[in-house]
């Protein structure tokens, strides 16, 4: 039971990686937190199942054309939403964010109201069984699709020229600007991928769940618990925040109570805020005077 257990928790915390990385990369680029990001997550998922149910796409081009929509989706909200407002408070930006989330969910519950819709079974593969271990098709799509992903995030950060400008504009915008750099494209592509990274977990999600547009809310306090897990602004502790947190989610719903899987991203944000506000990865904040 704990293999399972543990098994089920990598699968769940997965997608909570993915969803907690597209919300840093955002923040690193911009230091402002997408609020509305989990609407991000839902249109991803929506957009695949009408292009699988409704067009008749195979799953995988689906899944592609979502990531790419959302992709020009998150730069034009940047462009248009979030660059004219970025010099201001960021309550205001925090507002937009939340705001542009609600005109997603609002479109979605145009047509679909609160219809819940079921995507067609895609992970069509036999289980493999190691002893009472069962390791099925969704996990092994989930894991391997989103180890790879990372695998080949982190290794352009860590191994191209492109990953050093990245991390000289993350370091030092105003120094980023003065060698030349142009930042405001930049935030730009940070945005589409942000956008992009959360939709992949939708697609990814969307097979082994239900759809409905309130679905996007509930991945923001996950993806935002295992970003506050992991520490603000760490990419790697991003994704141990949400591989923590899905893990976390099924031993406490197995072992302590069921009703527990849900309010577990709640606790971590409140434990970690008291006991360690950096995170686990994070650094603590300076404040020289």
């Amino acid at each position: 039971m704990f293999m399972q257990l543990t098994l089920s928790g990598l699968a769940q915390g997965a997608i909570y990686a993915l969803i907690a990385l597209s919300l840093t990369v955002v923040y690193r680029s911009t230091t402002v937190v997408n609020f509305g990001h989990g609407d991000f997550v839902m249109a991803g998922a929506f957009l695949s199942y009408v292009l699988v149910v409704l067009g008749g796409v195979a799953f995988l081009p689906a899944g592609a054309l979502a990531v790419v929509a959302m992709f020009v989706l998150g730069v034009l909200f940047n462009r248009g939403l979030i660059r004219p407002i970025l010099g201001g408070p960021h309550i205001g930006l925090a507002l937009m964010c939340i705001a542009g989330g609600y005109v997603l969910r609002g479109i979605a519950r145009m047509v679909w109201g609160r219809e819940v819709l079921p995507m067609p079974p895609v992970f069509d593969m036999p289980p493999i069984f190691f002893g009472s271990l069962v390791i099925t098709g969704d996990a092994i799509v989930i894991i391997s699709t989103v180890l790879v992903l990372l695998l080949c995030f982190f290794g352009l950060l860590a191994l191209t020229d492109l990953g050093k400008m990245v991390q000289a504009v993350y370091q030092s915008p105003r120094g980023a600007r003065l060698i030349g750099l142009n930042v405001d494209r930049f935030n730009d592509v940070s945005w589409g991928v942000g956008a992009a990274l959360g939709a992949l977990g939708g697609i990814l999600v969307a097979p082994v769940t239900l759809l409905h547009p309130d679905l996007g809310a509930s991945f923001l306090i996950k993806g935002f618990a295992a970003m506050t897990l992991g520490g603000f602004g760490s990419l790697g502790g991003a994704v141990l925040g949400g591989v923590l947190l899905g893990i976390g989610e099924q031993y406490a719903g197995a072992y302590l109570d069921s009703s527990l899987i849900e309010i577990t991203a709640y606790v971590i944000i409140v434990l970690v805020l008291f006991v360690r506000p950096q995170g686990l990865l994070g650094r603590k904040a300076v404040v020289k005077v």
